[in-house]
């Protein structure tokens, strides 16, 4: 799941540097839900690890 959010802000990254706006807004938004999707992924992980559920 990370690795797709880093592919995802390079691919912002480069469309943005080259000029393409809505490319890169969309690459963009996809990258925050991934990150985001990840973030909670791994705070529930880390809970259930945790309490030993």
């Amino acid at each position: 799941m990370l690795t797709w959010t880093l592919i995802f802000l390079v691919v912002a990254l480069i469309a943005g540097v080259l000029g393409f706006g809505g490319v890169a807004s969309t690459a963009a938004g996809i990258a925050k839900v991934l990150f985001a999707v990840f973030l909670v992924l791994f705070l529930v992980s880390l809970l259930v690890q945790v309490t030993g559920a």
